[in-house]
């Protein structure tokens, strides 16, 4: 069973697009999400502690990137990374930090933490990651053990808060039992797929067989593009889906797969034959 959570959010210069402090009830560890304009002259005591870091950034095709670094001093490390942008020793340029400190933090636990972030934030698909290297054979106490996995549930709440899903897969263990009823089916000439509705959109899981040809005649600019984009990401091999893809919509899903214009709601149907029109429908009244 899932519980309220309660987060206390400060805007500490009074203005969303400025610093903000993020706290979990009954936690002792805090977010701390700043600007890369505001890090030189930051003068707060809490962000010279030791903790991790993501810093988000936004690649020349507009996809989502993150470097995930830890450090004894956090501000002085990201004072470095400043620098070393400067001085061209670091290609990739971050616009926002987002920043996690709690109580006892030491450096074998901030190396755990980069190094099941990075893991996490790899298998979710979300951001491009950045970082190259983690120390991944810190040797702790199963009770440290047991209390940093638990800083890393708390992180994945704040993170997600703060509007940054680098922590979240596609599709999460939110399903009941009986998830499997929720499943969509897809199948028209070649193209057949498996997909399902959630609060993000419509998420087509990977496997799904993709139509080669496209009609230039019914596919929108907008569509065409985006299945360029997915294609040139290498998400499609041999006309397979490698990872689950979130779209907008059913509809835009059903684009994708079948390469041209169609009806998501009219075309994807649960296991007994049911079209999502109908389901959606019936849950209506």
């Amino acid at each position: 069973m899932a519980y309220g959570k309660s987060i206390e959010l400060f805007l500490a210069n009074g203005t969303a697009n400025s610093l903000i402090i993020a706290e979990l009830s009954n936690w002792n560890g805090k977010a701390i999400k700043i600007p890369r304009i505001e890090i030189a002259e930051c003068k707060r005591e809490d962000i010279k502690g030791a903790g991790v870091y993501f810093l988000f950034c936004k690649e020349e095709d507009d996809s989502d990137s993150v470097y995930i670094g830890e450090s004894e001093s956090v501000h002085d490390r990201l004072l470095q990374h400043l620098r070393d942008y400067s001085s061209d020793k670091e290609k990739f340029y971050w616009t926002t930090a987002v920043i996690f400190l709690g109580r006892d933090l030491n450096k074998a636990l901030i190396r755990y933490l980069e190094d099941r972030f990075v893991q996490i934030a790899r298998e979710s698909k979300r951001y491009k990651v950045l970082t190259k290297n983690t120390y991944s054979k810190t040797v702790m106490k199963e009770s440290q053990t047991a209390a940093m996995e638990e800083f890393i549930d708390n992180v994945k709440i704040l993170i997600n808060t703060l509007g940054y899903k680098v922590l979240e897969p596609a599709v999460q263990n939110m399903f009941g039992p009986n998830h499997r009823e929720e499943l969509l089916f897809l199948n028209m000439g070649s193209a057949k797929a498996t997909g399902i509705v959630t609060t993000e959109g419509f998420v087509l899981f990977a496997g799904a067989t993709v139509n080669e040809k496209t009609s230039s005649k019914s596919l929108s600019k907008g569509a065409a593009t985006l299945r360029k984009k997915i294609f040139d990401a290498g998400r499609v091999k041999n006309l397979v889906t490698t990872e689950d893809i979130i779209f907008s919509s059913s509809s835009a899903a059903a684009v994708f797969v079948t390469g041209y214009s169609v009806s998501g709601p009219a075309n994807w149907k649960n296991k007994s034959g049911i079209t999502l029109k109908e389901i959606d429908s019936k849950k209506s009244y």
